[in-house]
């Protein structure tokens, strides 16, 4: 039942000025790329929209990341009669835009734009959930699903991708009446050798008075932790590199992770501001490498993480 509270609608019709998005984060079980969706509804009671898709109230993103090339990213807008989501807090949740949309458990779409076609529809199953941040009203950032296994099929112009299992990674839920000024954030899938998994996930942002919130949580040996005294080593905000190394403890035993990703594995995409002022720019790499160092315990993914930079480069 928490995961579900977890995905709950949080804005109403009559909300000006707030984004809401469920997303996930698919990393292909055969190792050829990774898989990003989106579905975001932003400013539903503002009355009046651009022609810009990412100034739609109702969107769909879908981005391809190959093992190897740059990544493809597709953004279709919508009006706002297209858009059937559920009543706030209420259970089970729905968001439907025409053909897209996402449940507890479960998306789907299908995307014709600029002579491509892209369709999915997928399942995914986890044992373990997470809130990293609760501001209220302010803004959220949770992930109902964040050992997600994926199951179903996805086309890209003809080329299918499907299994059971599909690919691993996670589902997440952000909201807020604004964009942070900037955020770092980051989740990493560890597959073991039992079929079980370990992942981490930390987020950086920042807060009034010139405060930055830092949480990381590590889901190892069945058990759910937040770091204790979570410091960051190195950041590396670079158009073609990012990286990311932040240590601190897990009970008595020191943990460092470290996330990386290169050109051409990085996607740069303009995220509209929710008073429509403008846009800031937002890196994602969602095929990015990890390490988790517990103690004596080393856990390393190639291809199994993302990392993602918003906004400026404060500490």
């Amino acid at each position: 039942m928490e995961q579900k509270k977890l995905n709950a609608v949080y804005s109403s019709r009559g909300m000006k000025r707030r984004y809401e998005v469920w997303f996930l984060r698919c990393g292909l079980a055969d190792g050829s790329g990774a898989w990003w969706f989106r579905y975001l509804v932003m400013n539903l009671g503002r009355g009046r929209w651009g022609a810009v898709p990412t100034a739609q109230p109702a969107q769909v993103w879908a981005t391809w990341f190959p093992r190897e090339g740059e990544p493809r990213s597709f953004i279709q807008g919508f009006p706002i009669e297209t858009l059937d989501l559920s009543e706030r807090r209420a259970l089970p949740f729905h968001c439907r835009i025409t053909e897209n949309g996402m449940e507890e458990g479960a998306c789907w779409g299908n995307l014709r734009l600029e002579g491509h076609e892209i369709s999915w529809k997928l399942r995914w199953k986890s044992d373990f959930s997470v809130t990293l941040s609760d501001k209220g009203w302010i803004g959220f950032s949770r992930s109902p699903h964040s050992d997600a296994t994926f199951s179903g099929e996805i086309t890209l112009d003809g080329r299918k991708f499907s299994g059971a299992p599909l690919g691993f990674g996670v589902q997440g839920h952000n909201c807020g009446y604004r964009h942070r000024t900037f955020w770092r954030w980051m989740h990493a899938y560890f597959p073991r050798p039992d079929g079980t998994a370990s992942t981490v996930e930390a987020l950086v942002y920042d807060l009034p008075l010139g405060m930055t919130f830092r949480k990381a949580v590590v889901w190892h040996a069945g058990k759910t932790t937040a770091l204790r005294k979570m410091t960051e080593r190195e950041r590396v905000q670079e158009a073609i590199r990012l990286k990311w190394n932040f240590a601190g403890m897990l009970e008595q035993a020191p943990v460092t992770v470290t996330v990386e990703a290169t050109a051409p594995g990085i996607h740069h995409v303009p995220y509209m501001k929710t008073d429509e002022s403008g846009t800031f720019p937002v890196a994602n790499a969602s095929g990015a490498w990890a390490v988790l160092q517990v103690g004596d315990e080393r856990e390393e993914v190639e291809h199994g993480a993302v990392v993602e930079f918003g906004g400026g480069t404060r500490d």
